[in-house]
C-alpha cells in the first residue's frame, strides 16, 4: 500500500520527535540502558534463563552473561537453581533490583511529568494524553 504524502511527513516528523524524547528522558538514567533493559525484563517475565533473557533482548547470550554478572555484582539480581533442569539455573529480581528498577522508572516519569506540567496548556495535555492511545496503536501494529 502507497504512503501518502502527508503521512510520510508526519511519520518523519514523529520518528524525530519521539527520538529527541526518547533521548531526553534517557538522560535521567541512573542504571546503564542494557541493564536496566535486563530488569525489566525480568520484572515483566519473572525469573528467566540467561540464555531466554538474550532472546528477550535480541543479544549474544556471551553478552547477556556478562549484563548479568554485573547485575549480580550490584546484588541487583540473584540466581537459583531451575525447577526441572538441573543444568540450568533462572535469574530473577533482588529485591534490591525491583527497588532501583521502581526508582529509575520514577525518575523518567517524573522528569515527564514536570515537562509536560510546565510546557503544555490544559488543551495540549489533553491532546497528548488522547494521542497516546494512538502512539500505543501504532507500536502493536
Amino acid at each position: 500500500m502507497p504512503t501518502s504524502e502527508a503521512a510520510a511527513v508526519i511519520a518523519a516528523e514523529l520518528r524525530t520527535a519521539m527520538g529527541r524524547l526518547t533521548r531526553r528522558v534517557k538522560h535521567e538514567d541512573r542504571i546503564p540502558l542494557g541493564q536496566a533493559a535486563v530488569l525489566g525484563a525480568l520484572d515483566r517475565n519473572g525469573a528467566m534463563t540467561t540464555s531466554d533473557l538474550a532472546a528477550d533482548q535480541r543479544v549474544r547470550p556471551q553478552s547477556m552473561a556478562r549484563a548479568v554478572g554485573l547485575l549480580m555484582e550490584q546484588d541487583l539480581i540473584t540466581r537459583r537453581a531451575h525447577p526441572t533442569d538441573g543444568r540450568k539455573s533462572l535469574v530473577e529480581l533482588s529485591g534490591a533490583g525491583r527497588a532501583a528498577l521502581e526508582a529509575e522508572r520514577s525518575r523518567r516519569a517524573g522528569w515527564l511529568a514536570q515537562a509536560i506540567e510546565a510546557e503544555l496548556t490544559d488543551e495540549e495535555r489533553a491532546l497528548l494524553a488522547r494521542s497516546a492511545a494512538l502512539l500505543d496503536r501504532l507500536a502493536t501494529r
